[in-house]
Parts: structure tokens; C-alpha cells; sequence
């Protein structure tokens, strides 16, 4: 007999919770955990993006928790990020940084570069002022009536637009960072109009896996005569033009994730906080030599990962 294609349907006919009756849920394991088990540390992973945000906001001033996704991926992108800037002898307050997406990802590597800023002495409306957010429905400004409450915070009073080659060439980012999922979003018109924005641009195609990354670091080095510093979601190959050799960065969470449990293990710290991460963020960007830098690489070679 044949068998039906529905019949490998995992998961429930039915339509999702609602936040309502996921924050109840979740409340009840967050009580019983921490009963049973106290000083747990919990781990948030693979919730959707509106929960994800919600429900890390409403436990980590309560609890010992954390979500990977959100605080592992923007602690890994400040850390390529703090190479880069090393490398080009510039201050991070001073960068114009445009997100390509703006799910949870988008905004928790946002969140996480303000509050940066703000260490380094910026106030929270400047830092903000510096990054610019677009997703699907195009550039994040002031007259969208769809946006979320994570969101609104960072819409720019600006005119609309779709058109990503042109929100760059209005920007004029230093820092172009791909949480998308939309395989190619970096076009050649794109990623020149970075390369006219500024010397060096950083160019960071984050989604993954390989069909969905923003562009190649192929393409990045090659629109922008190998001008471009690039970390990609995934490892890619190294790539020779005119005689230099590439080694595009990967900004993987296992340069964080790891390290942020035996630290939380080792101190027994009572709430995990974003200082935290900018601290492993450094910590990485450190490791990564001055010869390294040279030949583009924005974290420590991952043949080293368990001295990293």
C-alpha cells in the first residue's frame, strides 16, 4: 500500500500556542526547575523569533538563563566585529552598521552593539542612532505600522524603501551584517555600493546554511578589490586574487557557547548579562594575531578551537 505523505507529519494538527499560554507554560518550568534544581542555568534554544525575544527579556533579571541564538550569535558577530576594527584602527562608536534582517538574531547582535557603545560612553540614542535595520518589507523607519516592540526602537525617520542597493547608497554603512536567511540578498550592486561608502567595508553574510548566505566571500573580495573584511555563517574556502590568499572568518557560536558554560559553571554568577558576552567577545577578538589579520581573518583559526 502506498504510504501517504501526510502520514510523516511530526508535530500536532493544531494551531501554535499563543504567547499568553507559552509564557504560562514556561513560567510553570522555570518554577519547578529552579526548585528542584537550584542555581540551574537554563538554556533558551530554537524558540521563534518574537518568543525568543519575549521570553529572554522576561526570565534573565529573574533567573540563571540565557538564549544562544540571541546573546551567543551577536556576542560571535561583536567579536569578528572587534577584529575588523582593530584591523582598520577604528572605533566601534563610530561605525554605521545596517542589519539585513531583523529577527531575533538582527536584534539581539544590535542590542548587543549598543550596549557595547554605551561602555565605550555613548548614550543609548546615539548608539542607536548608528544602526539602521532592514527586513523583509524593506527599511525600518517611522511610518511601518508593522512593526514589533523590538523593533520600533530602532526605525529611523527616513523615507521608505525596498530596494537594499539603495538604502546603502542613502547610509552609507561601514558595517553591512546579512541575518536574513535569503540566499544572494548581497548582490553585486550592493556590495559595491558598500565598497564606495567606505575604504574597508565589513561585510558580514551571517545566514546559513551555504544557499542561504547574503553572498560569497568570493563575491565580497571580488566587488570590492579585495578590500572588504568578511566573516561568513559558515565556513567557507579560502580565496586567492591577484596573488593574496584569503581566509574568510566564520562567526560560529562555538567560539562562545562553549566557554560561556564553563565560566557560568566555574563562578556561579547569579544572573547572566550582556557584559558578559561583550567580554567573551573581546577575549576572541584578542586571540587572533597581528600576521592572521593580515591575511584577513577575524578569528583565531579553529584548529586551535579547545585553546581558543
Amino acid at each position: 500500500a502506498a504510504l501517504r505523505a501526510d502520514a510523516l507529519y511530526t508535530g500536532l494538527r493544531e494551531e501554535p500556542p499563543d504567547s499568553d499560554e507559552v509564557d504560562a507554560v514556561v513560567d510553570a518550568f522555570m518554577d519547578a526547575a529552579n526548585e528542584v534544581f537550584p542555581g540551574v542555568c537554563v538554556h533558551f534554544e530554537d524558540w521563534k523569533g518574537d518568543d525568543a525575544i519575549r521570553l529572554l527579556a522576561r526570565y534573565r533579571d529573574r533567573y540563571l538563563v540565557y538564549n544562544d541564538d540571541i546573546q551567543g550569535t551577536a556576542s560571535v558577530a561583536l567579536a569578528g566585529l572587534l577584529t575588523a576594527l582593530q584591523i582598520k584602527g577604528e572605533a566601534l562608536a563610530d561605525q554605521r552598521i545596517l542589519f539585513a534582517g531583523a529577527g531575533s538574531a538582527g536584534i539581539g547582535i544590535a542590542g548587543m552593539i549598543v550596549t557595547a557603545m554605551r561602555e565605550a560612553g555613548a548614550s543609548e540614542d546615539e548608539a542607536r542612532s548608528r544602526i539602521t535595520l532592514f527586513d523583509v518589507n524593506g527599511l525600518i523607519e517611522t511610518s511601518r505600522t508593522d512593526l514589533n516592540p523590538s523593533q520600533a526602537p530602532y526605525a529611523r525617520d527616513a523615507e521608505p524603501t525596498r530596494d537594499l542597493a539603495e538604502a546603502v547608497r542613502r547610509i552609507r554603512p561601514t558595517v553591512l551584517v546579512g541575518v536574513s536567511t535569503v540566499g544572494g540578498l548581497f548582490t553585486e550592486a550592493v556590495v559595491k555600493a558598500m565598497a564606495e561608502a567606505c575604504d574597508r567595508p565589513v561585510i558580514f553574510p551571517l545566514s546559513n546554511p551555504t544557499d542561504k548566505a547574503e553572498c560569497t566571500p568570493e563575491q565580497a573580495y571580488g566587488w570590492t578589490d579585495g578590500r572588504a573584511l568578511v566573516a561568513c555563517g559558515v565556513q567557507f574556502p579560502d580565496v586567492v586574487r591577484d596573488g593574496r590568499t584569503f581566509h574568510p572568518g566564520q562567526a560560529n557560536n562555538f567560539y562562545i557557547f562553549p566557554a560561556l558554560a564553563l565560566a557560568v559553571y566555574a563562578t556561579r554568577p547569579e544572573r547572566i548579562d550582556d557584559a558578559m558576552f561583550i567580554e567573551a567577545a573581546r577575549a576572541t577578538a584578542d586571540q587572533v594575531s597581528h600576521a592572521e589579520r593580515g591575511e584577513g581573518m577575524l578569528y583565531p583559526r579553529q584548529d586551535n578551537i579547545l585553546e581558543t
